[in-house]
């Protein structure tokens, strides 16, 4: 048997090195690959001017760049959102709606948002209405069992320390002490409903 011929285990191998040796680094970025980037990224997810700049800022400390003189991420993210290709006003409203429905507060949607470099005035924009804010908040006592949710059959009082540890968890998912309060205090469903409908949309 020819242990040289690629069939073989050591000529198996011997290819594998090949590979590992033909692996160079990815090379660094120039104005054109940059954009090419910028253009997959935008096409892979919804996202911000701010998350934008850091995916290229984090892509230019990885790679390099041997471009003519400096990179100019802005000019880039500019470039996107005159197009059409980024919109922060879309993206906020998105993600603050998928949180409501999630069942997250106003203190949680403005983190995820200022994380995502969103403007303070876009970030108000989209922290929902005191209904939907409220309704965000009967979502996650149903999930997670608060309230009268706890109590099968309703109308009864939860213990204290137990009481405790629910409120605690609300204000971790960002509603204010008012909302939780209200929520783990209800003496049922419908109490919240109720509540909900006083706010009106």
């Amino acid at each position: 048997m020819d242990h040289n011929s690629p069939d073989t285990p050591d000529g198996l191998t011997g290819r594998r090195r090949d590979s590992r040796r033909e692996r160079r680094p990815p090379k660094p970025l120039d104005r054109p690959r940059m954009e090419e980037m910028a253009l997959g990224y935008v096409a892979r997810f919804a996202t911000s001017a701010g998350k934008l700049s850091d995916y290229l800022r984090r892509k230019l400390r990885e790679r390099g760049w041997e471009g003519e003189g400096e990179p100019d991420i802005a000019g880039v993210v500019h470039r996107f959102v005159e197009l059409g290709y980024i919109d922060d006003a879309s993206f906020a409203r998105g993600k603050a709606q998928g949180l409501l429905r999630r069942g997250y507060g106003a203190r949680r949607i403005d983190q995820a948002l200022g994380a995502a470099g969103i403007a303070e005035t876009l970030r108000e924009e989209s922290r929902g209405s005191e209904a939907e804010r409220r309704r965000a908040a009967l979502v996650m006592a149903r999930k997670r069992r608060f309230g009268p949710f706890a109590v099968s059959g309703g109308g009864g009082r939860i213990d204290p320390a137990l009481r405790e540890k629910q409120l605690a968890a609300m204000l971790r998912a960002g509603h204010p002490l008012a909302h939780a309060r209200e929520v783990v205090n209800a003496l049922s469903p419908e109490a919240l409903d109720e509540w909900i409908d006083e706010a009106g949309d």
